[in-house]
């Protein structure tokens, strides 16, 4: 998913194609995903707009070891999604969905995704909470303290069967629902989904602060700390 404006962050290019380190924040993610050997092909949803520059991006950073189509996502995000699940095959096993704005997502943890999938039928990654959660009502009152050790904080990958994923959608469009992610239409049907451990840098680029930690995050992984005590 890469057809998000990022409002937060500001600027005209499009959310996924900021530059971190010199590189499109899509291509991040991009390296990991085609690593794997069992995706074909892999579907980049992106704005109308934005479609030439994705594409000379796509170009650019090739060869990759597998196919990379381009589709035109819609008006929220579920929209386009449901482009992307357009454009491949209706028979595709299970459907990974990615956000382009989490670049820094490990193989690891896409795969545990993917397996929790092939078992149960549809999987999201996630982390526990670590603060308090607090529940508000509309004058920011206090309302409710749940259970932190029920909360966890949804990421992705999002992993489900691709019929299920289907069937979410088109309930969710007949009905008028529009759902923050993919796992809450198929909760709509009943369906259990599975949550797999994620990781705290698979963390989202939403507002100029998150990417100040991206590029740091960039520069720490690839220039590790001098050891104080040798010269």
């Amino acid at each position: 998913m890469a057809a998000g404006r990022g409002t937060r962050i500001g600027g005209v290019t499009a959310k996924a194609f900021l530059s971190l380190a010199g590189t499109p924040m899509v291509v991040y993610a991009l390296r990991t995903l085609t690593q794997l050997r069992d995706l074909t092909p892999v579907v980049v949803v992106v704005s109308a707009d934005q479609a030439a520059h994705a594409a000379a991006v796509v170009s650019q950073y090739g060869p990759w070891p597998l196919p990379l189509k381009l589709a035109h996502g819609g008006a929220e995000r579920q929209d386009s999604v449901a482009a992307g699940l357009d454009a491949i095959d209706p028979e595709t096993d299970l459907v990974l969905v990615h956000d382009a704005a989490r670049p820094f997502v490990s193989l690891r943890c896409v795969q545990s995704c993917i397996d929790a999938a092939a078992t149960h039928g549809a999987a999201i990654v996630a982390v526990a909470a670590q603060d308090t959660v607090k529940l508000v009502d509309a004058d920011s009152v206090i309302v409710e303290t749940p259970d932190r050790r029920r909360i966890w904080l949804a990421q992705t990958p999002q992993v489900f069967r691709g019929a299920l994923l289907r069937e979410a959608h088109e309930h969710a469009r007949r009905d008028g629902f529009v759902g923050t992610d993919d796992a809450s239409l198929v909760e709509r049907l009943g369906h259990p989904v599975r949550v797999v451990p994620g990781e705290s840098t698979n963390r989202k680029i939403t507002t100029p602060d998150d990417l100040q930690w991206a590029e740091w995050y960039l520069r720490t992984r690839r220039e590790p700390a001098t050891d104080p005590g040798r010269s």
